[in-house]
Parts: C-alpha cells; sequence; structure tokens
C-alpha cells in the first residue's frame, strides 16, 4: 500500500489481496464489516471469507464491481456491495488487488445547503461531492455513468478506492490542494466509462465547498466533456509531430521507420510499412494495382518489441492475396478498414493460418491499410492494426492516417529518388577513379574513397601515374559540389591531369594549365548570364626514386602529412597555390629528399573537417594516426578512417592516398657522359654491352644496343653538349635516357623510300613499349623503356 494512502479507517472496508489470492492488508472498516481482526485473516486466502467458497476469487484483470455474500467472524454472513481493481505497486511485480466495501457514514460534515446540493445534484453535468476526509458524499447519475459504477454504492469511498488509473491518484492530490489553499482548480483527465466502447476527455473543475463560516468542508467536481475538442487538438498534434519527425533523412528505410514510430501508439499498436518491389527495368507502378501483390517489408513498430502481431519480418518480402487489407486498399487505390469480429479478414486469413494464430493471439479487432502514393506513383502501402485501443477506426482517424501517410510518401519519395541517384552518381564516380593502382618500383600505394554520409557523392579523386625514368606522379584533387556534375567534373580533371602528366610537366606547370581547364570549365557551365561555379583543389606530386627528391605543389588543397621511417608524422611546409579557378595568379613548387620507407599522406579536407568539431582537432587526430605507420598501408587507411573521421560517418567526400616511398639503389642506375663525337658512339655501345652482362641482362642486349645507339646518334647530330646516356632498371623494366641541352624535341615521322634518314625513332618506338620525350631546365631528355619480360 502507497503512504499516502488512508488505509485504516471505519467509513469503508478496505482488503488488499496479493496476486496469488492471499489476503496481506486488513481495514478497521472491513473488521467492523465482518469481524475479523487483522491477524486473523492476513496470510489466509481471501476465498476462504465467502459464504460459498466453492469457487474461486473472482479477482478482476482490471476493475469489477458486484455483490458478494462474505462470511461473518461469529458464523453469520453479510451481503455487500464489493469494488475490487488491479493496481500495479512500486517496482517489479504482478500486482495486487484492492477491494473495498462502503460502509454507512455516522457523521455528514458537508454544510447542509439545499442551494448546494440542488446545484450538485440536479446538475446536468458529471457531479460528485468529497468531504474533508475526501470520502465520496454523492454524485449525481451523469457522474455514475461516467464511473459506470451504480449511485447508490459510492457512498464512502475514496478517489483512489473508485479505480487504480492514474488520473484517480491526481484527482485526490488535487483535492487535498483545494482543501488546503481554499482556491478552485482545473484539470484534464482522459478516461472512459466502462459502457462505453471510447475514452473521453473531461475538464473537471474542483470549487471548494464552505460553510457560513467560510471554513471549506468539502470539494464539489464538475466534469465537462470536451472529448471532440480533445480529439482535434491530438489530431492537429500528430499532425505537427509527423511534419517534424517523418523525413529527417534522405534514407527510405529511416524514413519508413519514422511513420511507424510517429503513428505508435497515438494513432495504432502497430504500424508496418510495405513498398512494392521495383519493377523489370527500374519502372514504377502508377495508379492500381490487381492482386496478388508482393510487398517488403522496410519498417513496423509495435507497443512494445515483443509485441508484433504481424508474422513478416523487415526486409521479407510477402506476397498479399485478393481479400487482404493490403492488396485490397493498392486495388482501390484508396484506404481499406477491416474489422476482424466483423468478418472483413475471413477470406485472408483463412489461407494464412499463421497470420490468423497471431491475430487472434494479441487480439487485433481492426486493420486499417493506406496507399503509399506520391506524384501520381503508388510506393507501397502502410497498415494500421489496433489490438491494446478498444476503439475501432473512425472517419476521422482513417482521415488522420491520410494526412500523416501523404506526408510520408512525398519523403520517401524523394529518398527513393535520391537514393537513385545517388547510387547513379556513385557509380559514375567509381567508374572515373582508378579501380587498381600501377605496380612501381618507386612505391607502395594504398587508398579509400569515401562518400558523405548526407549530401551525396562529390568530385574527390586521387591517382598514381607511373611517369618516365622510373617516377611516379601522385595526385589528390576535390571539385567544389556534390552530385553527377561534380563527379562528371572530376572525370574531366583526372583525364587533363593524366594527360599533362604524361607529356612530364612540371608540378606548378600541370597547375597552371589544369587552372585554364576550370575557368573554361566554368564559362560553358555559365553560358550567356555569365560565368559558372566549377572550382576545385589540386595536390599534385612527383617522386624521383633514383634522387629521391619528391616536387609537390598545390592549389588551395592541404599539404601533405609525411611520416619518415621511425620519426613522428607531421606536415611538409608547401607554398599555398589559389584554388583552381580563379586564374591568373601563379603556382609554385618545394623539392624535398626523402628517406627510403618514408610514407606521404594525400587526402581531401572531408577526412579532417567536419560540423561542430575544430579543423585543428581533425589535423591533430590525422597526424596521431599515422604516427608509427610502419605496418601495411592498407592497415593504416582504416585506422586512419576510424580514428579520424567524426561519429555519423563524413559530412563531404573523403579521398585517402598513402604512398611508401622506395628508392633506386645506385646499382641499378649506370651514367655515361657522351663526347659529341660520332666515331664514338661505338665505344659506347661496347659500355653499354659490359654493363648489361655485369647486370646479367644479357638478353636485352641487341635490343638495347641498337637503341642506344640511335638515340645517343641523333644526339649527336641534332642535339647540344653535354649530351649524357643513362641506364636505369628494375626487376621487370630497362630504361634509356639521354640527354642534351638543345630543347627542341624531335617528332616521328615515316621516311620515304629513298630517304637516308628519318627512320631512327620509328625503329626505337618499334623495339621499346614505351618512349618518349621530357623537357627539362636544361634541356630535354629522350627516353625509351624496354620490358624485360618480352626479351626472355
Amino acid at each position: 500500500m502507497r503512504p499516502d494512502d488512508p488505509f485504516d479507517d471505519a467509513v469503508t472496508a478496505r482488503a488488499v489481496i496479493a496476486a496469488d489470492g492471499t489476503l496481506t492488508r486488513w481495514s478497521e472498516g472491513a473488521r467492523l464489516l465482518l469481524g475479523h481482526r487483522t491477524e486473523e485473516v492476513v496470510g489466509r486466502p481471501a476465498a476462504e471469507l465467502l459464504a460459498d467458497s466453492t469457487g474461486p476469487l473472482p479477482l478482476p484483470e482490471d476493475r469489477w464491481s458486484g455483490t458478494l455474500v462474505l462470511r461473518h467472524r461469529d458464523g453469520g454472513t453479510v451481503s455487500a456491495w464489493v469494488l475490487a481493481h488491479h493496481r500495479q505497486p512500486s517496482g517489479d511485480g504482478p500486482g495486487e488487488w484492492l477491494a473495498v466495501t462502503p460502509l454507512e457514514a455516522t457523521d455528514h460534515d458537508l454544510p447542509d445547503d439545499p442551494l448546494v446540493r440542488k446545484a450538485v445534484f440536479q446538475s446536468p453535468c458529471a457531479t460528485m461531492v468529497f468531504d474533508q476526509g475526501l470520502r465520496l458524499r454523492g454524485v449525481n447519475d451523469a457522474m455514475a455513468r461516467l464511473l459506470g459504477l451504480p449511485a447508490d454504492h459510492l457512498r464512502g469511498l475514496r478517489p483512489t478506492d473508485i479505480g487504480g488509473r492514474p488520473q484517480h491518484s491526481e484527482l485526490e492530490r488535487q483535492l487535498r490542494h483545494v482543501l488546503r489553499t481554499g482556491r478552485p482548480h482545473d484539470m484534464q483527465t482522459h478516461m472512459k466509462a466502462r459502457a462505453e466502447a471510447h475514452a473521453h476527455a473531461w475538464l473537471a473543475r474542483l470549487a471548494p465547498l464552505t460553510d457560513r463560516s467560510g471554513r471549506v468542508r468539502g470539494v464539489c467536481v464538475t466534469a465537462h466533456d470536451f472529448t471532440e475538442q480533445f480529439r482535434a487538438r491530438e489530431r492537429l498534434l500528430l499532425v505537427n509531430e509527423a511534419s517534424s519527425r517523418i523525413g529527417t533523412t534522405l534514407d527510405v528505410t529511416r524514413t519508413a521507420q519514422e511513420l511507424a514510430e510517429v503513428c505508435v501508439p497515438a494513432l495504432a499498436d502497430f504500424v508496418s510499412v510495405e513498398l512494392l518491389e521495383p519493377e523489370e527495368g527500374g519502372g514504377e507502378a502508377s495508379g492500381r494495382l490487381t492482386p496478388p501483390v508482393s510487398l517488403r517489408r522496410v519498417a513496423q513498430q509495435a507497443l512494445t518489441r515483443d509485441t508484433p502481431p504481424d508474422s513478416a519480418q523487415v526486409g521479407e518480402v510477402t506476397v498479399y492475396p485478393e481479400n487482404s487489407p493490403q492488396a485490397d486498399s493498392l486495388a482501390a487505390g484508396h484506404s481499406i478498414v477491416a474489422s476482424v469480429p466483423a468478418g472483413d479478414l475471413d477470406s485472408w486469413l483463412s489461407e494464412d493460418e499463421t497470420q490468423a494464430r497471431r491475430i487472434e493471439k494479441f487480439g487485433v479487432h481492426a486493420i486499417l491499410s493506406v496507399p503509399l502514393q506520391a506524384r501520381g506513383t503508388t510506393l507501397g502501402v502502410a497498415a494500421f492494426a489496433r489490438f491494446s485501443q478498444p476503439e475501432a477506426f473512425t472517419h476521422d482517424d482513417v482521415l488522420l492516417a491520410e494526412e500523416v501517410t501523404a506526408r510520408a510518401a512525398v519523403c520517401i519519395d524523394n529518398a527513393r529518388r535520391y537514393s537513385r541517384e545517388r547510387e547513379t552518381t556513385l557509380t559514375l564516380q567509381r567508374s572515373l577513379l582508378p579501380r587498381t593502382l600501377p605496380r612501381t618500383a618507386a612505391l607502395e600505394a594504398a587508398t579509400r574513397y569515401l562518400p558523405a554520409a548526407r549530401s551525396g557523392v562529390g568530385g574527390d579523386w586521387f591517382d598514381v601515374i607511373p611517369l618516365s625514368g622510373m617516377r611516379v606522379a601522385m595526385v589528390v584533387g576535390d571539385v567544389v559540389g556534390h552530385g553527377i556534375q561534380a563527379s562528371a567534373t572530376m572525370g574531366r580533371l583526372r583525364t587533363a591531369v593524366r594527360t599533362l602528366a604524361d607529356i612530364d610537366l612540371a608540378p606548378d606547370e600541370l597547375l597552371t594549365h589544369l587552372d585554364d581547364l576550370v575557368l573554361h570549365l566554368s564559362e560553358e557551365a555559365g553560358g550567356d548570364s555569365g560565368p559558372g561555379e566549377v572550382g576545385a583543389t589540386c595536390l599534385y606530386a612527383v617522386y624521383d626514386p633514383v634522387s629521391r627528391r619528391c616536387t609537390l605543389s598545390r592549389a588551395g588543397h592541404p599539404p601533405p602529412v609525411v611520416i619518415p621511417p621511425g620519426g613522428a608524422a607531421h606536415h611538409l611546409e608547401l607554398p599555398s597555390g589559389p584554388p583552381l579557378g580563379l586564374g591568373g595568379l601563379p603556382f609554385e613548387s618545394a623539392e624535398f629528399e626523402l628517406a627510403d620507407d618514408s610514407v606521404l599522406a594525400f587526402y581531401t579536407d572531408g577526412l579532417v573537417t567536419s560540423r561542430g568539431r575544430d579543423p585543428g582537432q581533425g589535423e591533430a587526430l590525422l597526424l596521431e594516426a599515422l604516427s608509427g605507420a610502419s605496418g601495411p598501408l592498407d592497415e593504416t587507411c582504416d585506422r586512419v578512417l576510424n580514428s579520424v573521421l567524426a561519429p555519423g560517418g563524413a559530412t563531404d567526400d573523403v579521398a585517402l592516398l598513402l604512398a611508401r616511398l622506395r628508392g633506386l639503389p645506385s646499382s641499378q642506375v649506370a651514367t655515361w657522359d657522351i663526347p659529341a663525337d660520332p666515331a664514338l658512339v661505338a665505344p659506347i655501345r661496347k659500355q653499354v654491352l659490359d654493363q648489361l652482362a655485369a647486370w646479367e641482362l644479357t638478353e636485352a642486349s641487341f635490343t638495347a644496343e641498337l637503341v642506344v645507339s640511335e638515340l645517343v646518334t641523333n644526339a649527336i647530330r641534332y642535339g647540344a653538349p653535354p649530351i649524357r646516356l643513362r641506364l636505369i632498371h628494375d626487376a621487370a623494366t630497362l630504361i634509356c635516357e639521354v640527354s642534351d641541352t638543345n630543347h627542341t624535341a624531335p617528332h616521328l615521322r615515316r621516311a620515304k623510300t629513298w630517304d637516308e634518314g628519318g627512320r631512327g625513332l620509328l625503329l626505337v618506338a618499334q623495339l621499346t613499349q614505351r618512349w618518349g620525350t621530357r623537357h627539362t631546365a636544361e634541356g630535354k631528355t629522350i627516353w625509351a623503356e624496354l620490358t624485360l619480360a618480352d626479351m626472355e
């Protein structure tokens, strides 16, 4: 018993019965009624007090009232009207029952005023009067109908005796407040009479009753039914809540789940959302559908986790036949209300025994099925079921469900369209990014790309480009914006970078040409109205494994991070160039000598920036995650993403490129200074053959001798001294390079039949896998690359 319940009084007989039917408390009023003392009955079965104890004690599920013949201590019987209700004690447990029997009161401390009596007991409003002890002294017929109890049996009961609902405890608390302050008070409650199926909303006026001296002697409670206003307000609140809670993300599943959560328990006890399976060819359904229909459940919500009155699970596809609410509503194109007691579902449930058993088990009595339709397209259906709420779905409930479902359908359609566009953009993005990285002797690389969690796929990209002379270029860029347009722009810029890298431009020169391209793209995007908004950032680096030097230049991009062997990660200090697309501003390069096994980290700003976090914090987390990156680069990539990205995923695209640098040993490089004398070409060929023999590459001697002879002869004849020959090899490639100080580049041409020259470069092109020219500050270098596997 709660401490605020005055249990021991002589006005009513009270007893508390445990869940197993044992008496646990016995009031003084119960002793006066039946003569049994507390110690004689507590702990004994309550059924022993019945005059006819052959049957079990009628313990209620919620509330019970009726006349019982009880056994008196002297052996006689007492006929008493008993009111019992179930209540849940504090903490967990099966609960208990409070049984009360009013006794005839010997005192009457209410003011004996005929006007008050007339106002109270002849009022058309539901009215009842409590005395100073909060005992019920009288009710009119309207209040008795509301309470669902006979008026002549209620005298002497307390609010908590009438029922164990929270509103009765709140009424008693407010009654005490009015008695203490002497001021009237208004309160709202939501309850139903036992004889009615629908709950009603009541506005109760608690007014103090005073005697001639002004002393408060009781409280008059007058209840006014404002159910319709209450329901209208509840409907508006639900619509408002649906507007704010449904569609918070562009995710179909989450949006459907939000619809289900908003409607439980405000509108139904169980809600499921099921979507049509996409048609072949990606088409969408429109108009009415003919049963049977296949629906995939994407969301559901019940009062508790263990009470879904449905056999289907989220993610499963269910085929609904004709006469099922889901199929009928889709076929009709409007909402369908089905009642189990009325037999509306007999045809469907006769074909689905599992569903029939669950509906019977949970007591589902009404199902409302509403089609999900948006922009002329039928997306699926939302089903609402009631089993805890005893009321059937009314016309207002249907209108409310249709309003909420229509809002959710638009959000789901937006999410589906966004998902399709995102998938298309992501497919385009991934097709434009390198699927595999080239294997080079200069470095080992690992990459990661993550699209933004919410804003969509953007224009981040990365690339690793093999260059001549065993060198390799690394590039990371970020196009402004998101969506297909950004991905397409990214693809054009990546192609341009590869083209510019192929002619061996210096990093600062390459960014200058790329800046011009972005300007042209902006003009094309803007059309006649002016330039468009196309912009990008880029970081471009070239690593030479022979000299172990790396040249870098950036255009508005975050600087890279270097992790030296056994050292701490730190940023490389590079000149900060302007973003691409501004035009007219120069770019600068910086050159660094890096030790073998150093790791370079290139990334886009989506990795270190996020909402609500300072960029410096992201940079610090990145340096911490990269420090000591001596293990596999793939593991380092995963560690960086897990450590640096904010919870909830990246707010912008993330591109990450890690490269472990490997210098080429000097034993794999041979260099000769060539005098400008054609007569010395033969001795040079001999030195090349000796070097190839020392490298155990004799299988490549014949081809290499011809290539060297042609390149050296051309340099002596058309170039300018000093002339230098360099051979570089690794396990798979042999490279021949001839450099001179003449900036004029040769070009390939087809010699005529009687021409004495013009076949040298054609011969080189035929004997090698690749050849080309790169310009340097001192002149040019002509190079040719042979694949050793082809020489075996």
